[in-house]
């Protein structure tokens, strides 16, 4: 099955706390702190693998989550760092930031890239001893790794783009000049999914080629199977326009030639801009009369014109011998720029993450942040450093002006994540 879209949450690994302990040996008696610090969480890694051709394993499992790191240990010991978590994707998947739309990264010539960075690891008690403060039983937790909902789109890495209305010839085209084997029968949407071919030139020389199917009227709006398959034609740095100048279908060639651009103009207007060559196919079964008139209108459009039968190969090697002359003058496959966060977005983001929230219910003021969780996991209540430590903290990061805002007064009680006590001014 061609899968080319998905959506996945990814989370890189938290960093582990840093640890509280002191050391501890016979004959001394009170011995310093020799909390470790907290290893590095691990982060999510994409790296492209020319084995796969589709998005499919990511139907299945939709959600990835890196190891947290190591927390720290007696004796000064550092936590173990977290191993990153390997996501394999098929070349040519871009990345976007499934929230925002922002792309993040272009897997098409990078073969691996951090998509999620992992937290760092917090400080053990050791970093925090003073000369005034000699037996710091609290340590830093630590810190959160990124964390995003992803979409992920598979365009695939082809030169030439292969266009064209369903049973003009294309797979027909594509058999006869690679090796790709598409499947080939007298009806409409015979391929339904996009087929690579290299197609060999010259000794060291080929380039690839895709048959994108389903292209019809209103195909850019998701009629046929050409809204599904545009996003492929987007990279290409060349398209050929297959054209059945028989008219063995019953339809007019020049009025497909309008129709298919028409498409591509609507999907995007870039695309249209794109290099084009025209094949006109079946040309064994077509009139000399009908050869010429096509001749005359696309070449009066200003389009190099090729006359091709793709069943006999007749035209077949000039054409591609022109593609590839071709192809030397244009620049490589376009590689999608990874895009910086907004300054409005970034500054939403520290919002949220400062952002405090406090309710009152029987006189009790409730304090709630996401940042307070791991503060208070590293703080010991019953020590008197620990607690000017979360004095500090909660000083620093405004909630005692947060709770004047709310009217408190002293003799009120705070509860933060069940810890309660008095408020004083």
């Amino acid at each position: 099955m061609f899968v080319d879209k998905a959506r996945i949450k990814v989370k890189a690994g938290n960093g582990g706390d840093g640890a509280v302990s002191f050391y501890r040996e016979k004959y001394v008696a009170a011995g310093g702190p020799d909390g470790g610090d907290g290893g590095k969480g691990g982060d999510i890694v994409f790296v492209i693998d020319d084995n796969f051709s589709t998005l499919i394993d990511f139907r299945y499992k939709k959600k990835y989550v890196a190891p947290n790191g190591e927390n720290g240990g007696a004796k000064h010991c550092t936590g173990k760092n977290a191993e990153d978590l390997i996501i394999k994707v098929p070349r040519g998947t871009l990345v976007r930031d499934a929230d925002t739309g922002r792309i993040i990264a272009d897997l098409s010539d990078e073969p691996r890239v951090i998509i999620a960075k992992g937290g760092r690891g917090g400080k053990g008690n050791d970093n925090f001893k003073t000369s005034t403060r000699q037996i710091p039983r609290f340590a830093k937790p630590g810190y959160q790794g990124e964390e995003y909902n992803l979409s992920l789109e598979l365009k695939l890495l082809a030169d030439v783009g292969l266009v064209g209305f369903p049973n003009v010839g294309k797979s027909t085209l594509i058999s006869v000049v690679s090796e790709a084997k598409p499947k080939i029968a007298n009806y409409h949407f015979t391929t339904l999914v996009p087929v690579l071919g290299v197609v060999k030139v010259d000794a060291g020389k080929s380039f690839v080629m895709a048959d994108i199917p389903g292209l019809i009227e209103g195909a850019s709006d998701g009629i046929g199977l050409g809204h599904e398959f545009l996003r492929h034609v987007e990279r290409c740095r060349l398209i050929l326009h297959i054209l059945d100048v028989s008219g063995s279908e019953g339809r007019d060639p020049k009025e497909d030639f309008e129709i298919i651009n028409a498409e591509l103009k609507k999907f995007s207007e870039e695309l249209s801009e794109c290099p084009q060559i025209v094949a006109a196919n079946k040309t064994d079964m077509a009139a000399p009369e009908q050869i010429e008139e096509l001749r005359g209108y696309i070449e009066g459009l200003g389009y190099k014109f090729f006359e091709i039968s793709a069943a006999t190969t007749q035209g077949t090697r000039e054409l591609i011998s022109y593609v590839s002359a071709e192809l030397d003058k244009l620049p490589p496959i376009k590689v999608y720029e990874a895009e910086e966060l907004p300054e409005e977005t970034i500054k939403e983001q520290q919002d949220e993450k400062s952002r405090i929230t406090v309710r009152i219910e029987d006189g009790i003021y409730y304090v709630e942040a996401s940042w307070l969780e791991p503060i208070m996991r590293t703080v010991d209540m019953d020590d008197y450093s620990s607690l000017q430590y979360l004095q500090h903290v909660l000083q620093s990061n405004n909630v005692f002006a947060r709770l004047e805002e709310m009217g408190i007064k002293e003799g009120d009680t705070v509860d933060i994540l069940g810890f309660q006590f008095d408020y004083v001014s």
